[in-house]
């Protein structure tokens, strides 16, 4: 039971969780993104025929356009396949590796709670404060939706939400842990959640909204892409929090039948 444990652990987990939310990901969210695609493709189709119209006899200009498609990069099968797969496990052993050394730095901080108690704790929080609040607040958008202009804009705000989410989180743990010395450990729960929410509410009434949907938009997709992508990221942490906690589970008891063992050799 040491921070190298736990980091392999996790990244077992992770990569796990990355490729179920792999699965995920395809069965629930694919269908969506191609449905946006085809579109932004039927809208961009007009401008592109009028285009093409006036590039018509330009033999030079014409002959260089097709030779960039042919050279074009990543195929939308590559995307979907290989590349999301790549992006899924990748993104899984690293949010595992950080779990688990998160896992590592507050097993026996937390009163009475074991190391699995902890892990699970843990886990729970980071979706909470990575995922599930900054969703509500700054939902994804699908392709096709969204200006160009404003793209760094939304970046920033979107991750300047997120940053101030894992700070609050971090917040209400010390300041659970402080509580914690002197009351019980549900009034210590309930401080830290009234802190986090305390914060998180008043980023999210002081951080501009982004409204770029178009009203003709088709609503269905927009709530399928959405909430594709949250059954995505909810499924990797599922399946990386519980596969960590079961391994931690399992080298605690490991460690406390150790433990017990040479206590009773002693005892001799």
């Amino acid at each position: 039971m040491n921070a190298r444990s736990f980091l392999i652990n996790g990244l077992i987990a992770g990569l796990l969780g990355g490729l179920i939310a792999f699965v995920v990901a395809i069965g629930v969210g694919e269908p969506a993104i191609d449905d946006a695609i085809a579109l932004e493709e039927s809208a961009a189709a007009p401008a592109e025929t009028e285009a093409h119209s006036h590039a018509e006899g330009e033999e030079e200009g014409h002959t260089h356009s097709h030779g960039d498609e042919e050279e074009g990069g990543i195929t939308r099968g590559q995307q979907a396949g290989p590349g999301l797969a790549t992006a899924t496990g990748l993104i899984g052993v690293i949010l595992g590796g950080l779990v688990g050394i998160a896992a590592a730095f507050a097993a026996g901080r937390f009163g009475r709670l074991s190391p699995v108690a902890t892990t699970a704790l843990v886990a729970g929080a980071g979706f909470v404060a990575v995922v599930l609040v900054p969703w509500l607040k700054y939902p994804p958008n699908p392709p096709a939706v969204g200006s160009g202009d404003t793209i760094g804009e939304r970046t920033a705000l979107y991750f300047g939400f997120l940053a101030i989410s894992v700070l609050a989180v971090l917040a209400a743990v010390i300041i659970a842990r402080q509580v914690l010395a002197s009351r019980s450990a549900w009034t210590a729960t309930a401080v830290a959640g009234a802190v986090y929410l305390a914060v998180v509410g008043i980023a999210t009434l002081v951080m501009a909204p982004i409204d770029e949907v178009p009203d003709s938009f088709p609503a269905n997709t927009l709530f399928e892409f959405r909430v594709g992508s949250l059954l995505t990221q909810a499924s990797l942490w599922l399946v990386l929090g519980v596969v960590l906690t079961g391994l931690v589970h399992r080298a605690w008891t490991r460690e406390a039948a150790d433990v017990a063992r040479r206590e009773a050799a002693a005892a001799l």
